[in-house]
């Protein structure tokens, strides 16, 4: 990727800028956020007036947010996926921006009904989206720094770019997190403001993610003095890193002993990279066998095997806050900073308190990076939802403290007024620009009739229900669901793995807890009643979720973006079957008679 010359200048600066700095720059554009957003707004219109899209809409040269509202109309990826297109087919005229765009941020959608084709979704990425990026990076570096300083140690981090190919067009294509982790940019940024990743680039790049993890631990292991954060993208990653280390510690330490790489590592150029960094080490493979063998259970693993470490990080709300306590178990006493929020739109907000239990993570919006507007969601009953007329959409500083929005992003890369599906609370303001709480995808996720279950909702049902298991010392590793409508009346179908052996009546009563904390009107009501039939508990053998994470690899998704999908919808056959065939108990619930 090339460097701007606003990216040459930040690299000349970045040696000298301290946190106290960075923090300052960040307060002073907080304190005037609807300003910012005026210019912000000017600037993404004047710099792309020459594309298609917007000639096409008739501002003619606006560039104030009344005209960019009356003009532009609200979008998905539906609505821009014929422009898109035409740039990844090498059309170079100025499309959705007035640049042309050198770059594609690719991902397989892993849909909130859990359906997918195979077919990824394509974004446009470039110069000025990077630099928005490292903006966010910056600023939450410098608030975590204030609070947890580190210095110039080594990073732990599990993050795995995919392969880069070329579209029909000759533009490259990536995973959002590989446009950024390839970027010369990027790592000279991260190299300066936080500690270096122990890993080499190899080993990121590498072809075959269970290779990359294996190298990742290994890495980690070699330099473990020296590690001085651990880093996943998504809280599921770092689950899912030490489950592994649990099932392959002796082999890393057989590999340490003698200096001589596993011969799972089959990749030469990891197998090359790892030559230069693995020598014959007994007595540090001794050391680790020692704290390993002595652990109890695993708990506080992480500051065990990396005593400099300060914190975990990653993004941990949403649909990550399932891992958090096994988190915390592999953490011990180290804290869980959640990582900022965005997404491969964009980004939207820095995690400027963290010291909040990720629970809690709130993100403040950085109004020079974008134009974000927001649409109240009501929630009201039934007839009002059937005569519900959407609101129109209110500006960064008109929100309300308390309320739930929708996001709309316009941003540097050619989308306008883009929905994102995400809901939000608005908890505060820091200065004049608003912190907001993810709350859930705006997709349902479970609906029969008039039943209305978000993401969340799911959630919240199963931690209650979980809570039963871990009076028994289990957990459950990891769940999905499923609305059945081969039967009649319908029902919710829940998939859960668990770590152990339960006994069948615990699990009847986790069925029955699920059921029960369903507390959606809607749902409640078609219960009683018997319109939606009794919730049925799934469980499945152990490794059912890792066939499911290994399909959507094998579609070309990356593990830095994939999340478990919460809800496997009808057309989503594959993932379904996969559930369906490692069945080994059934429940239905009894809770409403």
């Amino acid at each position: 990727m090339r460097l701007t010359l606003g990216s040459l200048k930040m690299l000349e600066k970045m040696e000298t800028v301290d946190v106290d700095e960075l923090i300052e720059e960040f307060e002073t554009i907080t304190k005037d956020a609807e300003r910012i957003q005026r210019e912000t707004l000017r600037k993404i219109l004047e710099e792309n007036a020459s594309a298609e899209y917007l000639q096409n809409l008739g501002l003619n040269g606006r560039n104030d947010p009344e005209s960019f509202k009356s003009c532009v109309p609200l979008v998905t990826h539906e609505d821009l996926e014929p422009y898109i297109q035409r740039i990844i087919d090498g059309d170079i005229s100025p499309i959705l921006t007035g640049k042309p765009i050198t770059t594609i941020s690719r991902r397989h959608v892993i849909y909130i009904s859990g359906t997918t084709q195979g077919k990824p979704k394509f974004l446009p990425f470039n110069d000025e989206l990077m630099e928005t990026t490292l903006q966010i990076f910056r600023t939450s570096y410098a608030f975590r720094n204030r609070e947890f300083p580190i210095g110039k140690g080594k990073a732990l981090q599990f993050i795995y770019g995919s392969k880069q190919s070329k579209t029909k067009g000759g533009l490259n294509a990536g995973t959002a997190t590989t446009n950024v982790y390839r970027s010369s940019t990027f790592k000279a940024e991260m190299k300066a403001m936080q500690s270096q990743c122990c890993s080499p680039d190899e080993v990121i790049f590498g072809p075959d993610f269970h290779q990359s993890l294996y190298c990742h631990l290994l890495c980690g292991l070699i330099f473990r003095e020296e590690i001085q954060l651990v880093f996943s993208t998504f809280a599921h990653s770092l689950v899912h890193a030490f489950r592994t280390f649990e099932l392959v510690w002796e082999e890393l330490c057989d590999d340490i002993r003698e200096g001589v790489l596993s011969s799972r590592i089959t990749v030469p150029s990891i197998r090359a990279a790892m030559s230069k960094i693995l020598k014959p080490n007994p007595e540090l493979a001794d050391l680790i066998h020692k704290k390993c063998s002595g652990l109890s259970n695993w708990y506080g693993l992480i500051p065990e095997l990396f005593p400099n470490a300060k914190y975990l990080s990653g993004i941990m709300t949403g649909s990550m806050e399932h891992y958090l306590k096994k988190l915390r178990h592999y953490a011990g006493d180290l804290p869980l900073m959640s990582a900022d929020y965005g997404s491969s739109e964009g980004w939207i907000g820095a995690n400027v308190n963290p010291i909040l239990p990720p629970e809690l993570a709130t993100f403040a919006v950085l109004p020079n990076i974008g134009y974000f507007e927001f649409i109240p969601q009501r929630v009201g009953n039934l007839e009002s939802q059937v005569l519900f007329i959407e609101p129109k959409p209110v500006g960064l500083t008109e929100v309300k403290v308390g309320e739930e929005y929708e996001i709309i992003v316009t941003n540097v890369a050619g989308l306008y007024r883009y929905r994102l599906g995400d809901v939000v609370k608005v908890m505060g303001f820091h200065n004049s620009t608003p912190e907001l709480k993810f709350i859930c995808r705006r997709n349902l996720l479970l609906t029969i009739n008039i039943d209305k279950n978000t993401e969340k909702d799911l959630q919240l049902s199963v931690d209650e229900a979980a809570k039963l298991l871990a009076e028994e010392k289990q957990e459950v590793v990891d769940f999905t669901s499923h609305v059945d409508l081969s039967t009649d009346p319908g029902h919710y179908v829940m998939f859960w793995e668990v770590s152990g052996e339960v006994n069948d009546e615990v699990l009847k009563e986790c069925c029955n807890c699920l059921d029960r904390s369903f507390v959606d009107a809607g749902y409640v009501s078609a219960r009683k009643v018997s319109a939606i039939g009794p919730l049925e508990l799934r469980v499945v053998l152990k490794g059912t979720f890792q066939q499911i994470l290994d399909h959507y690899l094998g579609l070309g998704a990356a593990l830095s973006q994939f999340k478990t999908p919460r809800c496997v919808g009808p057309t989503n056959k594959t993932v379904l079957q996969i559930l369906c065939n490692n069945i080994g108990k059934s429940y239905f619930s009894t809770a409403y008679g």
